[in-house]
């Protein structure tokens, strides 16, 4: 690691008052892990105080022999995101970078962040050797050193070469990201794709003194019913979620507690028609609270839901489903984690339970496998839309890539 030094900082001239705060990179270092960490520093030039953003994903471009990769920078949670900067003062955050390491190692590269002039000259050698150290570790202790970073470099391999995706660094998971399977029922399999996409401004520009049209998100979830035990295996129901919301990303109001939360417009259709149509749209708010509890981190967030539009095909979904729900998670960051989203209609009585618990597999397995084992279970009405006024119980197990 010795030999990874820095070799040159251009910094791009004086921004003017209006443009707030200088970001630059002031040092790049590899981790044990293989990885990166990178150090930004946030000036003040003006006369006034400022208050400083540190942005959760920051979207940056290295240069290496000619080839211009696109890249994210993750910040490590234990910053605090928003923080006061005095005049002519600065502050200071570490980030994580997620490298290839074949065919980098030893090479120089220039990490420039996206929208300045700035660049930071440094030398990959000794990264392939940390990352060489790093596999002769235990599995549990590869997985609490490393940090690896979604989607962090788009340059990922592929069979043709992959340019031009100048927005990519705007799309994040969202909802979890699974397939499970749990036999003896009519929906044996349940599959979900999810992301979001942050529709204007800067990667990860959000809140704080970044402009207020930053927080609005694109977001899309699909979930699949696999009726694997029937004869050619159809699909008996898939739910299309898309939405449109804006978002207040989590920000500490004290030592202990950070306050976040989203609120929108969702539609939820299952693409069919006649008698297995169903469909409704929703206007809800979500704020939730975030604080640590013991080594696991809990995060609450009670949940309001309006039905907009007509509900010709299911006008008495508001029986079963209610006008309000709570998101609950409880875990750890490289460890076991519990999700549960429920709501309730308390008038009726009725209501549904939908949870899911992952671990990381490397955790459980020595090996490279980027997965989760993922265990989910579903209690009470209407665990899809065709089935909104029936109650049943779900327990399956299965892989995820996202929790």
């Amino acid at each position: 690691m010795s030999k990874v030094v820095a070799l040159a900082v251009m910094i791009a001239g004086e921004a003017s008052a209006q443009s707030g705060p200088d970001m630059l990179v002031s040092s790049v270092r590899p981790t044990q892990a293989g990885d990166m960490l990178v150090e930004i520093t946030i000036l003040n030039p003006g006369p006034a105080p400022r208050q400083g953003m540190l942005p959760a994903r920051v979207p940056a471009e290295i240069l290496i022999d000619d080839r211009r990769l696109p890249v994210v920078l993750e910040r490590e949670m234990t910053a605090a995101p928003s923080q006061a900067i005095p005049p002519g003062g600065f502050l200071q955050a570490r980030y994580q970078l997620h490298l290839p390491v074949n065919g980098v190692s030893g090479k120089t590269a220039i990490l420039s962040l996206s929208g300045g002039a700035s660049g930071y000259a440094f030398s990959l050698s000794g990264l392939a050797a940390s990352a060489a150290a790093l596999e002769q570790r235990p599995a549990e202790q590869r997985s609490a050193q490393s940090v690896p970073v979604a989607a962090s470099v788009s340059s990922a391999a592929s069979a043709k070469p992959e340019r031009g995706n100048a927005f990519l660094g705007n799309l994040s998971s969202y909802a979890p990201i699974y397939a499970v399977y749990g036999p003896g029922t009519n929906s044996d399999g349940r599959l979900q794709i999810s992301f979001k996409y942050q529709l204007f401004g800067e990667p990860g520009a959000v809140g704080g003194d970044n402009p207020f049209i930053n927080g609005i998100h694109f977001a899309y979830t699909q979930r699949m019913f696999w009726d694997l035990g029937a004869r050619s295996s159809p699909f008996r129901n898939v739910d299309y979620m898309p939405e449109i919301f804006y978002l207040v990303p989590a920000t500490a109001v004290g030592k202990k507690i950070a306050l976040g939360g989203q609120a929108g417009l969702r539609h939820e259709s299952n693409g069919r028609s006649g008698l297995a149509s169903r469909s409704l749209n929703t206007l809800y708010v979500q704020p939730v609270a975030t604080f640590p509890v013991g080594r696991y981190t809990l995060s609450l967030g009670p949940r309001l839901s309006l039905y907009a539009g007509r509900l010709e095909d299911n006008p008495d979904i508001k029986r079963y489903r209610g006008n309000t729900g709570l998101f609950l998670e409880i875990g750890e960051e490289d460890g076991l984690r519990l999700t549960t989203n429920s709501r309730f209609n308390f008038a009726s009585g009725k209501g549904a339970t939908d949870a899911e618990l992952s671990y990381p597999l490397d955790r459980i397995v020595a090996s490279s496998l980027n997965l989760y084992i993922f265990g989910q279970a579903f209690a009470g009405y209407g665990e899809n839309l065709l089935d909104y006024n029936r109650k049943t119980t779900r327990l399956r197990i299965g892989i995820g890539i996202v929790r």
